[in-house]
């Protein structure tokens, strides 16, 4: 990939005309997500191209959870299909999509799909019959989770998912979440924990938990989740700046020095960057103190 199909969300924001919140709820209803590389996102031209398909469809009324609907009713019949937005023709008369690629058709009607193959081994229409899923569930859930006053429906719409498919594991990083947002620490950790039941190399999990644990005092146990999380992500910058801290409370200086500084070094911008050097700086010099 070369450096003019690079293009960051704020390029991206610009070229297409679109919000920041915009690019994080698609990403988060998984039609386009960036890619990461070195604790920076970056989208690649034909993500550009799937941006530009997503927002035409949504200026002509189409709503994001629906045309997510629609894309992955097409990846399944479709195995060859990876990037439908950018692959495939996609129309919209503002109520239905279609989909049409070598002869397949798509249509949502009335919450239905018809997936119509004019092949020479199959001349018929097969209708494929979708009803709310894990999936649908979660959208309804990220809708609800964009707003504050609907954080109580986000929860029950999670958990509506995940009694469906109790390993969807952003569901349950989402409902912990939302609950450690609520101050139920208690049940944040319940998720977060299932959620490494299901995916035990997630990063964010292990983030997420190590800050509930850290939270209740659970030191040791806080800095092992954590390390984890940079070990799995060494990009992650909040996940440095976590472990430094829990590091500096159990009396381990030197790894604590190795974490501010690579937080540092990840995100130099932030407005907890200052804060990490004048701990960076008072370790060192306690270190130093003891030598």
């Amino acid at each position: 990939m070369g450096a003019t199909d690079r293009f960051s969300p704020e390029e991206v924001q610009r070229i297409l005309g679109l919000t920041g919140k915009q690019l994080d709820y698609w990403d988060r209803l998984r039609l386009v997500s960036p890619r990461k590389e070195q604790g920076n996102r970056f989208y690649s031209f034909r993500d550009l191209i799937s941006l530009r398909t997503i927002k035409q469809l949504i200026d002509q009324g189409v709503p994001a959870n629906r045309l997510r609907r629609a894309l992955a009713a097409l990846r399944e019949k479709l195995a060859q299909v990876h990037r439908p937005l950018s692959e495939l023709r996609i129309l919209s008369d503002g109520k239905d999509v279609v989909v049409e690629s070598e002869g397949a058709r798509l249509e949502p009607l009335s919450g239905q799909f018809v997936l119509n193959f004019e092949t020479r081994e199959l001349g018929e229409k097969v209708r494929v019959m979708v009803g709310p899923n894990a999936d649908d569930w979660l959208a309804t859930a990220l809708e609800y989770d964009a707003e504050e006053n609907t954080r109580a429906q986000a929860i029950e719409a999670y958990d509506h998912a995940l009694s469906i498919d109790p390993q969807k594991v952003d569901a349950l990083l989402n409902c912990g979440t939302l609950c450690y947002e609520e101050g139920n620490l208690k049940k944040a950790a319940e998720y977060f924990m299932r959620a490494l039941q299901v995916d035990p190399e997630n990063a964010l999990a292990h983030f997420n938990l190590g800050s509930v644990l850290e939270e209740v005092g659970r030191l040791e146990a806080a800095r092992l989740h954590l390390r984890n999380a940079v070990r799995l992500d060494p990009s992650y910058p909040d996940a440095h700046y976590n472990l430094a801290f829990v590091c500096e409370e159990l009396g381990a200086r030197n790894e604590a020095q190795r974490h501010w500084q690579a937080y540092i070094t990840l995100d130099p911008s932030s407005p907890w960057c200052g804060y990490a050097r004048q701990r960076l700086a008072g370790t060192k010099a306690r270190t130093a103190g003891t030598t």
